[in-house]
């Protein structure tokens, strides 16, 4: 893979962020204003830059995955903009703005993020109609979207949704919270991966070793989530600190002290880090990601 930093991965997402959003008729303009809002609202855009960098790191040409990796951010987008709703976490603040339903509204937002979801898929299936005539390329596409629904759907995201809010109040064990943060977020980290190698080229073992490290990532990323909620400075996060416990829910910090967490969270970064020995100076970037992973909940 090229030494391509993370910040010219993300302005690269940054620069096409809108592209695939389809045309809306000005009689439902402001479906389209919501959608842009929380869209460019800021973020990290980890997920689809994992998803361009496995295609990169596999031999892939990154241009062909921006569709997809514009995608992801749509997806994750939405899922951002449902779980601020007063139904789910009733939060006020998202990056440091206004959460979308504070702007436009509670039904707005629900429909906002019904469209940022389907937009994804149109965006995925309309690059895919483009290879109709080359097998080879149409099935990494299809793979690729498999990979983006199952992760995103009832086998992912929203299953581990589904259990966090079933958690909250409740006494929750080690499996029941490493269930629900492996799905509610490592299975769409690690489904922008394996979409990213797949639309690359990756071998069965390159696929293999990009999931391993995903999923401990994943993982990892969650856990640090949770470390910042108890003690992350509130400017930084563009959130409130504090939600979680306040809130009843299942995390990390509930089951361990702060000190166990860390120590957890540098596990998964070394496990996630290992998958990738075998490719050296190749894998640096994801090992410069990981490590940065470790920072984050220090």
């Amino acid at each position: 893979m090229d030494d391509i930093s993370y910040k010219t991965y993300k302005n690269l997402i940054d620069e096409h962020i809108l592209d695939f959003l389809p045309e809306i008729d000005h009689k439902s303009i402001t479906l389209y204003d919501a959608m842009k809002y929380s869209l460019t609202a800021g973020g990290k855009r980890l997920r689809p830059i994992l998803l361009l960098a496995s295609c990169e790191f596999v031999g892939g040409d990154i241009g062909t995955a921006i569709p997809y990796a514009c995608a992801m951010e749509y997806i994750h987008t939405y899922s951002l903009i449902h779980d601020d709703l007063p139904a789910m976490d009733d939060d006020e603040l998202r990056r440091g703005l206004p959460t979308n339903h504070m702007v436009y509204g509670e039904a707005m937002a629900i429909l906002a993020g019904d469209g940022l979801l389907t937009s994804a898929f149109e965006a995925m299936n309309k690059d895919m109609l483009l290879y109709l005539d080359d097998s080879v390329k149409l099935k990494r596409r299809i793979r690729a979207i498999y990979e983006i629904s199952k992760g995103a759907g009832c086998r992912g995201m929203v299953a581990g949704q589904v259990a966090d809010m079933e958690a909250e109040n409740k006494q929750c064990s080690k499996e029941m919270l490493d269930y629900i943060h492996f799905n509610k977020t490592a299975a769409l980290i690690a489904a922008s991966v394996r979409a990213g190698a797949y639309l690359g080229g990756a071998t069965e073992k390159q696929l293999r070793d990009l999931t391993g490290y995903a999923e401990n990532l994943g993982l990892a990323f969650q856990i640090a989530d949770d470390i910042l909620d108890v003690c992350g400075d509130e400017q930084e996060m563009g959130k409130k600190a504090g939600n979680d416990e306040k809130k009843h829910k299942a995390t990390y910090p509930c089951l361990y002290s702060l000190e166990e967490c860390k120590a957890y969270l540098k596990d998964l970064t070394e496990t996630a880090m290992s998958f990738l020995e075998c490719y050296y100076d190749e894998a640096e970037f994801f090992n410069t990601f990981a490590e940065e992973m470790v920072a984050r909940g220090k």
